[in-house]
């Protein structure tokens, strides 16, 4: 198993850091959107990837992944308005930590980039590697568009 990095394009959001840094870290207000198209999105990117029975607490979010069992995401480490640092577990084929980032650019612009590495085989880099990098930047996109409040 190897480990790589992957770090998506800069995203700039119209919004206060802090409200940002509160939304994202509460898995609860991201539940709507997963169950709302993210889930689709990536089934769509992923065809051989079906996710189902979705659900979230504040600092986790629970899965199954379809030919692989139950698997999940927990924030482990959260660093007020700036990071927050959330990791994988359950019967994934890779283990991932995802970190978020956020800096002030002015009382209502935060600029966000997320940075993902992932410890994986080498055959399974070869069949998702591409995808992760592509993902990781769509994940950022769609995370700059969500309505923050």
């Amino acid at each position: 198993m190897g480990a790589s990095k992957y770090i998506s394009e800069i995203q700039f959001i119209n919004n206060n850091q802090e409200i940002i840094f509160n939304y994202l870290s509460n898995f609860e207000n991201l539940s709507k959107y997963v169950n709302e198209g993210i889930l689709e999105k990536l089934t769509e990117q992923v065809p051989q990837i079906k996710i189902t029975d979705f659900e979230s607490d504040r600092d986790s979010c629970r899965f199954n992944i379809s030919g692989l069992g139950q698997a999940g995401i927990s924030i482990i480490e959260r660093e007020p308005f700036k990071t927050i640092k959330i990791v994988s577990s359950g019967s994934m084929p890779i283990e991932i930590i995802l970190w978020i980032q956020l800096l002030p650019v002015a009382a209502y612009e935060t600029k966000m980039r997320l940075t993902l590495q992932a410890e994986m085989s080498m055959m399974v880099k070869m069949m998702i590697g591409g995808k992760l990098e592509k993902g990781v930047n769509q994940l950022a996109e769609t995370l700059a568009k969500l309505p923050y409040r």
